[in-house]
């Protein structure tokens, strides 16, 4: 009777134990994937879709629901590729200010062993291998277009991590965050072609990929200088940080007057939204003094470009 209450207590200690280790490898993968911000990519992705049918005509729910699906893939296997690159680097950080915003369990799971960078290489080759069978699922020659842009963009991504450590120009940035700029057009090009509203899309949110970049190493000014990263708040100073945003995101709200015209009213009032988002942003911005100022506003940045994409989507279903 004895030993079986022992095997049975064993048995459930051992249970117990495997659980507690799952949700621990469970927390580690949201971590690495930023999962709690998974909702805006397929939507923002699909924004340039919706502007494809409008232009193209015709619409399809499955290709739709395809298109999200290669979205949130291909943004999440980014989000991989960006800790995997600095797998070694990220281990001096000690301002967890962006870590706590950017993960829902407040930890880089590479650094602090949760997740080996063996381990973190195979899950971005998973999610690689899937998009891709998922994009030569598309016609062709959009399967190509975003097949390239992918890799453009996953390329461009691990240059933008390794070159701005060494740099005396902000080179990195201006071409790295091309990335993000190349994301709601490889939603266009799901269904689309190249042509003059992709032209302008990519103006309309380059600059706003710019400025959202300048605020991250506003916040981000410790971490950068203790891991000798060469930020633009690294390179010009907190003064200098604060231009960089303002005025990019006043060539943000010069772009999109090109923009709107080929868009319909929904979307004016939506952008209008944004644009009081991050006027009122930046007008705090240069009232307080401190780079936690950046932290405070970061969110009406997220909130501007999710307005931006559901009115372009409500616009199309209108």
């Amino acid at each position: 009777m004895l030993a079986a209450e022992c095997d049975t207590k064993t048995l459930i200690i051992t249970i117990v134990t495997k659980a507690k280790s799952m949700q621990e490898n469970l927390k580690a993968y949201i971590d690495l994937t930023r999962a709690h911000f998974l909702p805006i990519w397929p939507i923002f992705f699909c924004s340039g879709l919706v502007l494809a049918f409008a232009n193209y005509g015709g619409f399809s729910w499955s290709l739709t629901m395809k298109t999200a699906l290669i979205g949130t893939l291909g943004f999440e296997a980014g989000f991989v590729l960006n800790d995997y690159v600095d797998k070694n680097i990220d281990r001096f950080d000690i301002d967890n200010t962006l870590t706590n915003y950017w993960r829902p369990f407040k930890e880089r799971p590479i650094p602090s062993g949760k997740i080996s960078s063996k381990d973190a290489l195979w899950v971005l080759i998973l999610l690689i291998g899937v998009n891709s069978v998922l994009i030569f699922t598309l016609p062709y020659p959009n399967s190509l277009y975003v097949f390239t842009i992918m890799l453009y963009s996953y390329s461009i991504e691990a240059f933008y991590q390794i070159k701005k450590r060494d740099q005396k120009y902000p080179i990195a940035q201006l071409l790295g965050r091309t990335d993000f700029t190349l994301f709601p057009v490889a939603g266009y090009l799901c269904y689309g072609h190249p042509d003059k509203t992709m032209l302008l899309y990519m103006f309309f949110i380059y600059p706003w990929a710019m400025a959202h970049l300048g605020l991250n190493d506003l916040i981000d000014l410790e971490n950068d200088r203790a891991k000798g990263m060469k930020s633009i708040t690294v390179l010009y100073g907190i003064k200098g940080t604060k231009y960089w945003i303002t005025g990019f995101v006043l060539l943000h709200l010069l772009t999109t007057t090109l923009f709107l015209k080929d868009l319909g009213v929904i979307a004016h009032y939506g952008f209008l939204a944004g644009f009081v988002l991050l006027a009122g942003s930046n007008l705090y911005l240069w009232k307080e003094k401190s780079p936690g100022a950046g932290m405070k506003i970061l969110p009406l940045f997220h909130v501007t470009l999710a307005i931006y994409a559901i009115s372009i989507i409500l616009d199309f279903a209108h």
